[in-house]
């Protein structure tokens, strides 16, 4: 099996976003949009990982430190073909580099785990991941010859009307031959609309050279869509807050209202418990066995022992509720920061 680098691409400022912050640091259902790309790769056969980043960079790289990668620094944007031209060095020691961007947070580790079999199975020397949209707006088309194999990739703004009107699109992520990649990267020019090194311009490149290109088709289109805008990061936090919830539901959780439970990754509720709308579970808590949780209540940091019972509009924040207690309706409890402890009185002399 090759040995494998997933380069994400994340030195982008992401404009549409009209924000200050960059656009992979933007909260996403509860965590930077950047984490749920970095966990997706961990999953995979993936061997190292190196991360590009640019502006904003030391934000980018500090939001990180719980996990492992090679920071590689982009300083000046010149496109996505650029980026991983900045990364020839990092991937010197890897036969294979699959690359994707760090604004996709709804992509799962199954989906790359199953194109990078394909690509292995394939033997290509490229492949590259395609899905259909309804609205294709923003994305580069897939252009086919006559046998259906990709000719090439044609950037929205570049695009003729009718080139536009293709639903079949680049889902932006790839699987290559190391070598291949870097000597074609180095010959793609900036003649187009952006004057950037485009890192479509790849398959070109291959099919002029005689090499395999492949595709794997996604048909979750969703899986696969970037973040760009307000709109596009609620449509992905809604999207993970219903895949969240029906995990709970499958592991035997009830949800009454479940478009309005917000319970956050990694916080474990047992089985039997029941949840009534509008319920926000959040940090360091732990929910047990067989507990009720009444509707409008936030709970954080807390520990919820098996059965119990928590009123309606309650607030719970670093407590402890014991196994079959009842919580009150409207109960506000927050730890209380202890007083400092008194000085002794002053000597006299």
């Amino acid at each position: 099996m090759n040995n494998i680098i997933a380069l994400v691409l994340a030195a982008g400022k992401g404009t549409r976003m009209k924000s200050t912050k960059a656009k992979v640091l933007h909260d996403v259902f509860f965590r930077p949009m950047l984490h749920y790309v970095l966990d997706a790769v961990k999953e995979t056969s993936v061997s190292k990982i190196a991360v590009v980043v640019g502006h904003q960079r030391d934000r980018v790289v500090q939001c990180l430190t719980s996990y492992s990668f090679v920071p590689v620094f982009q300083v000046e944007q010149l496109g996505t073909g650029h980026a991983v031209l900045c990364c020839e060095e990092a991937c010197s020691d890897n036969d294979t580099v699959l690359i994707l961007c760090g604004d996709i947070p709804l992509i799962r580790s199954e989906t790359l785990e199953k194109m990078i079999t394909r690509h292995q199975d394939s033997g290509s020397t490229l492949t590259l991941m395609t899905t259909r949209a309804d609205d294709p707006f923003g994305y580069g088309r897939i252009i086919e010859n006559d046998r259906g194999e990709v000719k090439v990739i044609v950037e929205e703004k570049d695009a003729d009307e009718t080139q536009r009107n293709i639903q079949s699109i680049n889902a932006g992520i790839y699987l290559a031959d190391r070598e291949f990649l870097f000597q074609a990267l180095k010959k793609v020019g900036t003649d187009n609309s952006q004057g950037e090194v485009y890192l479509t311009d790849i398959v070109t490149i291959a099919n002029e050279q005689g090499h395999k290109v492949n595709t794997f088709f996604h048909d979750e289109t969703i899986d696969v869509l970037g973040v760009n805008s307000r709109v596009e990061l609620a449509a992905a936090h809604s999207e993970l807050q219903r895949r969240r919830n029906t995990e709970l539901m499958l592991s035997g959780v009830t949800m009454y209202g479940s478009e309005s439970i917000y319970i956050e990754p990694g916080i474990p509720v047992g089985q039997d418990t029941v949840i009534h709308p509008n319920v926000r579970i959040t940090g360091n808590t732990k929910v047990g066995v067989g507990c009720i949780i009444e509707p409008d209540v936030f709970i954080r940091d807390c520990d919820i022992a098996n059965n119990a019972h928590i009123g309606a509009r309650s607030t719970l924040q670093k407590w402890t509720v014991q196994p079959s207690e009842y919580i009150v309706p409207q109960t506000n409890r927050v730890e209380q920061v202890p007083p400092p402890p008194s000085q002794p009185p002053c000597r006299q002399p």
